[in-house]
């Protein structure tokens, strides 16, 4: 049978059985977990997480309900390091809600300088505060959904305040570590931090929610960084879907 142009060309483009057996293998697809699955992984992180930082706490420093919820609605998109800097002469000159519901805004801008955003932050600090003297008698509330509704707080500012403060839990707090690390462990593959806390609070026990939002937080910034985790460091690895 005479070799035709197209059977020479097909014959110079196709692998040899030699290069065809050395073909990398396509890495096996993860089998999806079952709940029972993801809850008894997630307890095994937990176990391993609560040994590697067995001081996990909340990162801002506060001696009362009110300063959390002022440090907590300054810390947004900002380092706690940089909020407790400002916050030690912060909270001496504005004890209490009425001390930030009548401060000159000007004045309290001034206060908060270093704080990304602190124009906007200043209004809603004033703003909440009004709201706590004229709805609350100057107390924090202890509810989820009253505390989300003030001006500069949200869910992730409730679930941080009532958790830490009152040891309230209502919600686990999720902040950009905690999303970023539950995606990479595959417990999630949501953006939506709302989504988030609903799915891992059905795998962590609720008496854990609080301090499983720090030992996330503090591994994030430990270990599991944005740009570069550190894999090869990481206590997780061999349960880590991101690396196994």
């Amino acid at each position: 049978m005479p070799t035709t142009r197209a059977t020479r060309n097909a014959k110079a483009t196709a692998p040899s059985a030699a290069t065809a057996t050395t073909q990398p293998t396509p890495p096996a697809q993860r089998q999806p977990e079952s709940q029972e699955e993801q809850r008894a992984r997630m307890a095994e992180i937990t176990d391993a997480l609560r040994q590697q930082y067995p001081d996990a706490h909340c990162s801002l420093e506060f001696e009362t309900p009110l300063q959390l919820l002022v440090a907590t609605i300054l810390a947004a998109q900002c380092t706690d390091e940089r909020v407790n800097m400002v916050t030690k002469t912060l909270f001496k000159k504005y004890p209490t809600a009425a001390d930030y519901a009548n401060a000159d805004p000007s004045e309290l801008e001034a206060d908060i300088k270093q704080i990304v955003f602190y124009r906007n932050k200043a209004k809603n600090i004033r703003a909440m505060a009004t709201i706590l003297v004229s709805r609350y008698n100057g107390e924090v509330p202890r509810t989820l959904a009253e505390v989300a509704a003030l001006p500069g707080a949200a869910r992730k500012t409730a679930n941080v305040v009532l958790g830490n403060a009152y040891g309230i839990i209502e919600g686990m707090a999720v902040d950009t570590h905690v999303g970023r690390l539950a995606r990479r462990m595959g417990f999630t593959i949501s953006e939506d931090p709302v989504v988030i806390e609903q799915q891992l609070t059905q795998l962590v026990p609720k008496e854990m929610w609080v301090l499983f939002s720090h030992l996330l937080i503090y591994h994030g910034r430990a270990v599991c960084q944005s740009r570069k985790p550190l894999c090869d460091q990481c206590v997780l690895a061999a349960k880590c879907p991101k690396v196994i």
